[in-house]
């Protein structure tokens, strides 16, 4: 991943404890429940994997065909589920998630070298920049999309109702929404340092 190791470190920290709280809820769960929990412990789990700074798992040249493969095809699984009626249109937010992850793993082994370092010039410059990998305008479009996906889930998790200075909450707080909110909110950071 581009950006400085820190901040890869911190997204495989937050990526993993999802996937793995979302692996829980998959032995837990069922039905359409257990399939969403799949799909967010796949994305959670890869999001991890894919955040590993170049630096300590450097996964050219076959982590991106990997990568884009496995998420290729849960995309498409979702997609399928949704069209023969096993699972509901919310889920195609799985989908996106999966063609994200497969653009950005394409576009970061495509750059001028392997996508994980910097680009040609003088010295200075390949230490302070690189070049911006896939298609800005793509980039863009999933960014705006991730943006209004964590915007809508933080409003799940906000109190809907205060009376009299007293917070009501619509039941029990769900850590299925705050964990899709951490992906969400990853999959922002993993398109800005693109």
């Amino acid at each position: 991943m581009h950006g400085p190791p820190l901040i890869g470190w911190l997204l495989v920290a937050l990526c993993a404890a999802t996937g793995s709280y979302c692996l829980v809820r998959l032995h837990a769960g069922a039905g359409g429940e257990r399939r969403a929990a799949g799909s967010d412990a796949l994305m959670g789990l890869g999001m991890a994997a894919m955040a590993v700074p170049t630096t300590v798992l450097d996964t050219r040249p076959w982590g991106a065909l990997l990568f884009a493969v496995v998420f290729g095809a849960a995309g498409i699984h979702v997609l399928l589920g949704v069209a023969r009626g096993r699972a509901e249109t919310q889920h195609l937010h799985h989908a996106v998630g999966a063609f994200a992850m497969v653009y950005m793993a394409l576009a970061m082994a495509g750059g001028p070298t392997g996508g994980h370092g910097v680009h040609a010039g003088t010295a200075a410059h390949a230490a302070t920049a690189h070049e911006p990998a896939g298609t800005p305008l793509l980039t863009g479009l999933l960014l705006v999309y991730f943006a209004v996906y964590v915007v809508r889930t933080v409003a799940v998790l906000v109190p809907v109702t205060v009376a009299a200075g007293q917070v009501n909450w619509p039941g029990r707080p769900d850590l299925t929404h705050a964990c899709r909110l951490s992906m969400g909110i990853g999959m922002l950071a993993m398109l800005l340092t693109l």
